[in-house]
């Protein structure tokens, strides 16, 4: 329901009242008008005017402005006969009483506070010419109105921001939920198909080298169509900020442990997605010994860590967990500019050992192997695999 609803059926209902009242208060000092019978008529025509426009006093929509500027026609026609019928100024009130302040708040639910402020200024100077003077009680009454309309219209100025903020920020919610799932489904499906292809055909060599890197270079365009989304995994509360990493000798969490003392490798990797790390994984288990999972998920860390280091705050990485019959493959890629050549090997020179301790080094213990791939302004690929104990 819109928020200015009930200020419309606030304001039938003022209007219904107010008319009410301005007849009792013609009947009550019936005896006191010089010339009762332009007032009763006037009474009786604005009581009509009234009951019939309660539809236009509805909604927005249906107050339309040829609507107000009759509305006030009709208010500022009682205004001025007031001394007509009040020849003496024995009651005191206009005819319209305390109906005109309803016209002027229909200006202010319409059009704001300055359509308020241009109807309360219009009231006023009717009333001054009614009364033939500016005095304390007619400068309070026109106080009083302009106040009352211009304060309204001021609120439902900021309603009706408030709603359209809230309708588009429910627009960017449901667009970002398809996106999620969208970029959840490529995700888990597409893209996996095209790392395996990418792999599959690097290590086969000839023409399937060929279409590999050609899968390789589709996956890298479809990960930056569906970056924009959250990816399937995100953390509860995910950073702001760089990709998350330790900063020195990354240790993984302690997992649970499994029947027969195995690890869930996925349950140490988990904590690693974030706002700017994506996860996939299988849906069963991937089953490891404690020792080779915590290593495993600490090269995985350091893969990232280096990606926060290195790639810059803003890129993305994403992690394929990949569990097959005789290896487990964990695959990190990021979105940042490449690895320039000679950089690994000068590092290691210079005695910078990170990629080759942290990485390369604990793979090695295990039997296993990294391969790291970099393709400038497409970013690094780091394939690390470790065999399964028969």
């Amino acid at each position: 329901m819109s928020v200015e609803a009930p200020l419309w059926r606030a304001l039938a209902g003022y209007r219904v009242l107010t008319s009410a009242y301005a007849i009792a208060v013609f009947s009550w000092n019936s005896d006191a008008y010089a010339r009762p019978l332009p007032g009763a008529v006037y009474l009786g025509v604005l009581a009509l005017w009234t009951l019939a426009t309660l539809g236009h006093v509805s909604s927005a929509e249906r107050c339309t402005p040829r609507f107000l500027v009759a509305d006030l026609a009709v208010a500022l026609t009682g205004v001025l006969i007031t001394p007509l019928a009040d020849t003496r100024d024995a009651v005191g009130p206009t005819l319209p009483s305390v109906w005109v302040a309803g016209a002027v708040l229909a200006f202010a639910i319409k059009g704001g506070w300055r359509w308020a402020t241009a109807a309360s200024l219009i009231i006023g100077a009717a009333n001054v010419v009614e009364r033939g003077d500016l005095s304390r009680d007619t400068v309070h009454n026109i106080l009083l109105v302009t106040v009352a309309s211009i304060g309204i219209g001021y609120v439902v100025e900021v309603a009706r921001v408030s709603e359209r903020t809230l309708a588009e920020a429910l627009r960017i919610e449901a667009a970002t939920r398809e996106r999620e799932r969208l970029a959840r489904d490529i995700h888990d499906g597409v893209l996996q198909v095209l790392a395996m292809v990418q792999r599959r055909g690097s290590a086969l060599g000839g023409e399937a080298a060929e279409l590999g890197r050609l899968a390789g270079e589709q996956e890298v365009a479809l990960r930056s169509l569906v970056s924009g989304g959250t990816g399937p995994r995100p953390a509860a509360q995910p950073p702001a900020g760089p990709v998350p990493g330790p900063r020195r000798g990354p240790q993984a969490p302690s997992g649970p442990a499994v029947g027969g003392g195995s690890v869930d490798l996925r349950s140490l990797l988990a904590p690693l997605a974030g706002h700017r790390v994506t996860l996939a994984e299988p849906g069963a288990p991937v089953l490891l010994p404690p020792r080779t999972a915590r290593a495993v998920a600490a090269a995985v860390a350091a893969a990232l860590d280096n990606v926060r280091r290195h790639a810059g705050a803003q890129a993305r990485a994403w992690v394929l967990l990949e569990d097959e019959p005789d290896a487990v493959l964990v695959t990190v890629r990021d979105d940042g500019p490449g690895i320039p050549a000679g950089r690994l090997a000068a590092a290691e020179a210079e005695g910078r050992m990170g990629v080759s301790l942290s990485i390369r080094g604990r793979l090695r213990e295990l039997g296993g192997s990294a391969e790291i791939l970099t393709i400038p302004g497409q970013g690094t690929e780091v394939e690390l695999k470790v065999p399964k104990d028969d």
